[in-house]
Formats: C-alpha cells, sequence, structure tokens
C-alpha cells in the first residue's frame, strides 16, 4: 500500500500521541539539477550493518546485503553501504564492544581489518578489494571509525607515519610517538578501554590523522562514521581538524558523526559547516518510545534551518539515526540477525515520515538478505523519498487538527464541521514539485477569518464520499 498524506485506513499510532504536531509541512519543493550536483547536496541514503549485526558482519555477509541494496534500494537513492564498528576487533573468546587486545593495529597504530572476517583484506591489509567489489556494483563504501586512536596503540607506544616522507615522524628534532597525542583524559565515554582523543593542536597529532585519512582514501572509503566525537563526547577541535585533512584528499568523503545525546541546536551551530551528516539524538532502536523522542529534536533543528545547512564540500543535514527496520539484532550483543522489528507497520510508516519530512539521511538498518514487501513498500514509498530529497522549508506547523464532514474526535479535541470547495483554492495549492505542479490534486489552502489557517486535503473514501482533512491551529497537546 502506498503511503500518502491522506487518512490512515486504521488509526495510526501518531494520532493518540499527537505526533503529527512535529514536522507537518508544506509541501512546495523544487527542482535539483543533477548536473550542477554540490558533494552531499542531498540527504545521503544506504544500508548500515549495525542494527542487524552489532559488529560481527563480516565480508561474505556484507557483501550479500551490497548486491541486494544495489539491485533492489540504488534505484530508489539508496548508495552508501557502510560496514559498522569494530572492523578491525578479532571475532574470538573474550571480544566484545570494550574488551581490551583484541583489535588489529599496524606498525603505525593504525587499524585494520581482522582478516578472519574478511579475508580479501589480506591482500593489502585493508578494504581496497572489498571497496572494488562495492564500486562496481554502483554503490559507494562507507566505514564506521572511533576518534582519535586506539589505547592499544598508545600503550605500544607505536610511531606516527609522515605520509610525505614514508618514516616516522620528526619535529623539532625528535621523533614523535602515539603516547605523545594520545589525551588519556579524553577516552571515549561508552568505550574507555578502545580509544581516546588525539592531540591536534601539535604537528604529531595532526600528522597521525591525516595518515589515517589518507589511507581510508587510499582503500576506496567514500563515507565515514566517525564516532564518540559528538553529543556527550564532543570533541570539536578534532572534528574540524578531520574535516580539513578530508579536504586535502583528491577524493570527496561524506563525513558522519555521532552520537547525539544530548545534541542541541548551539552545538550544532558551532560544528555543522565541518560535516555532512550530525547525530542529533541518541540510538534509535525498535520500539515507541525511541522513535517518538525524535520529534521534538527534529522540530527544533528545523526551526533554526539547519536543514541542509552549509556544510563539508555541500551541504549539512541533522541525523535521526537509522531505520531499525526488518531483520535485527540487539545493541551491545556478539549476534548477528536474530529477530524482526518490534515496531508495527504502522509505526514503521510514521517513523519513515518523519524521517522524510526532518529530511533526515536514510539509512536502512535491517539485513537485506530478509528484506519483505511491506518493509520495501516503506523505505522505496515515492511521495516520501521525493519529500526526503526535494522538499524545503520543512519545520514544525503550529496547526494540527482533523476534520471530516461529521463532527468526529480528532488529535485529541473535537474540531468543528465546515464545507470546503477544493475548486477555488485561488491558486494556492500545495505540491510535490512546486505549488501549481498536477501532482498537487487534492491538495490546497483553506483560508479562515481572512487568513490562511489551514491546510486541507481532499480524499475519497471507500463508499465514494469526498471527505476533508486539514491541518488548523493546535490547542496545549494533550497527554496520550
Amino acid at each position: 500500500m502506498e503511503l500518502g498524506l491522506g487518512a490512515p485506513t486504521s488509526p495510526p499510532p501518531w494520532r493518540g500521541h499527537l505526533l503529527f504536531r512535529a514536522l507537518v509541512i508544506f509541501l512546495c519543493l523544487w527542482v535539483t539539477s543533477e548536473a550542477n550536483e554540490q558533494h552531499v547536496e542531498l540527504p545521503p541514503r544506504g544500508w548500515n550493518s549495525y542494527d542487524s549485526f552489532s559488529w560481527t558482519v563480516d565480508e561474505n555477509a556484507y557483501l550479500q546485503n551490497a548486491k541486494i541494496l544495489a539491485e533492489k534500494l540504488l534505484p530508489h537513492g539508496y548508495q552508501y553501504a557502510v560496514i559498522d564498528y569494530l572492523w578491525y576487533r578479532r571475532y574470538v573468546d573474550g571480544a566484545y564492544t570494550d574488551s581490551y587486545g583484541f583489535d588489529n593495529i599496524d606498525e603505525w597504530g593504525r587499524p585494520f581489518p581482522d582478516l578472519q572476517r574478511f579475508p580479501s583484506s589480506k591482500y593489502d591489509k585493508g578494504f581496497s578489494q572489498i571497496a572494488n567489489k562495492v564500486h562496481e556494483m554502483g554503490l559507494k563504501f562507507g566505514i564506521h571509525l572511533m576518534k582519535g586512536i586506539s589505547t592499544q596503540a598508545v600503550n605500544a607506544n607505536t610511531p606516527i607515519l609522515d605520509i610525505e616522507t614514508g618514516k616516522p615522524y620528526v619535529e623539532n628534532g625528535r621523533q614523535w610517538a602515539a603516547r605523545d597525542i594520545g589525551l588519556t583524559h579524553k577516552t571515549c565515554a561508552w568505550m574507555p578501554h578502545g580509544f581516546m582523543s588525539v592531540n591536534t593542536n601539535i604537528g604529531a597529532g595532526r600528522a597521525f590523522l591525516r595518515s589515517l585519512y589518507r589511507q581510508y582514501a587510499d582503500w576506496g572509503v567514500d563515507f565515514v562514521k566517525v564516532d564518540c566525537i559528538f553529543g556527550t563526547d564532543y570533541s570539536p577541535e578534532e572534528v574540524i581538524t578531520i574535516s580539513q585533512l578530508l579536504q586535502e584528499l583528491d577524493r570527496p568523503i561524506v563525513l558522519s558523526i555521532s552520537p547525539g545525546t544530548e545534541v542541541t541546536v548551539p552545538l550544532a551551530e558551532n560544528i555543522s559547516e565541518h560535516v555532512n551528516m550530525y547525530r542529533i539524538t541518541g540510538d534509535d532502536w525498535d520500539n515507541w518510545k525511541d522513535v517518538s523522542s525524535h520529534f521534538t529534536v527534529s522540530s527544533a533543528f528545523a526551526a533554526a534551518n539547519k536543514i541542509g545547512a552549509t556544510g563539508l564540500r555541500g551541504k549539512s543535514w541533522p541525523d535521526l539515526d537509522m531505520l531499525p527496520f526488518g531483520w535485527l539484532t540487539d545493541p551491545g550483543v556478539n549476534q548477528g540477525p536474530h529477530r524482526p522489528c518490534n515496531l508495527t507497520f504502522d509505526e514503521q510508516k510514521a517513523q519513515m515520515t518523519l524521517w522524510s519530512m526532518a529530511k533526515s539521511p536514510l539509512i536502512y538498518g535491517g539485513d537485506l538478505r530478509h528484506l519483505d514487501n511491506s518493509t520495501f513498500s516503506i523505505m522505496t514509498n515515492p511521495t516520501l523519498l521525493k519529500i526526503n530529497y526535494y522538499s524545503k522549508n520543512n519545520m514544525e506547523f503550529h496547526y494540527v487538527y482533523g476534520e471530516t464532514t461529521s463532527n468526529t474526535r480528532h488529535s485529541g479535541h473535537l474540531s468543528p464541521r465546515y464545507t470546503v470547495n477544493p475548486t477555488k483554492h485561488d491558486g494556492m495549492v500545495v505540491g510535490l514539485t512546486s505549488c501549481t505542479n498536477d501532482q498537487a490534486n487534492g491538495w490546497f489552502v483553506f483560508p479562515q477569518d481572512g487568513k490562511s489557517d489551514h491546510i486541507c486535503r481532499i480524499y475519497e473514501t471507500e463508499n465514494g464520499k469526498n471527505v476533508s482533512f486539514c491541518l488548523g491551529k493546535t490547542k496545549p497537546l494533550l497527554a496520550s
């Protein structure tokens, strides 16, 4: 069933919660020329392994998912195939999220893939072979990274590579190493035994990060998700340094940062121009409490005009996190996909609608090998995908109530009855690609008391009656 913005066939989950208040938008859109498209001109779309595999994904499972992504979702704009965290950790007994001593690092203190899980990495201790296969599918290759440098590298005091000479980094007559740059007081809050920030105020710290990101570019990486660097782990100097280093490269790499815990608009104001995606919420999993927590924060960032603001080599997008649909795992476990999404079909539609209206990046999290038709229909709904890419002026519309041809309770309070003639809208049509486009048929602005206070849509019920659904000025929100 195609998702529209008319009346649902059954009471949607957002009715009781009054969640339509959050980002009901004027659907006036503009057309963007692909020929003039900047880097990340549109919200990125793709697939990420975390929601389905935690950190245990291997080469075979990843490439199988990438193949399905290319065949089924790439035609709808989903182009990034991302390996999430700990791809360098050996998948053996005793290894878990915050375990110490299980990571593969090279002689320069840089992580390289677990060769058991990613056997093609034996070629170069990197991801170039996998990246080539992904690129041949027409996709773009992404990886998850942690901030700074690993605790293992600091404890081993590995030398720092000077990429200009291919030798250890030397400055002021001395050779610098990992202990000189690791900030032991700035470890990752949720992985304290794993990684720490580096001192970017010294040349050695910048040299280490430069060697990291040059290596990722050499592997063919198109997208990096840098974790433990934003929100409650905010490291602005490191974010800005990474952004500057990416601009030195001869290939564009999308920069995404997380987590989004306790992120505020003022925090984002200082960093959004340096990145392409930044998380504005904590991790989102498949329960309605998680989903509903995104409405207020989405509204705040929209009102601050942060959607599609200036970013690294193009634009930046507030990120509501992945879409936990389909076949999933659980957070923090050493286990792959083993259960279905707990959200109802209507709840998934509500989440996809909010993500699209907020112009959030759309990153699917489920195991694509188990992609069903219902989930596919949500992820590829043409109306929502157009809204996600091409809408503008998306912000909270403080006018919410429904109306039918009879007195019916909608959104928590009773709305009055009146008659609307959809043929007399004086050209004020709300549309999908312009305010006068034929696709806007059924949408119009209804003036009341001389003001254009209502956005309405006429739809036809199964018994042939025309019914209007209108958005009007809200009363204070009622508790559900």
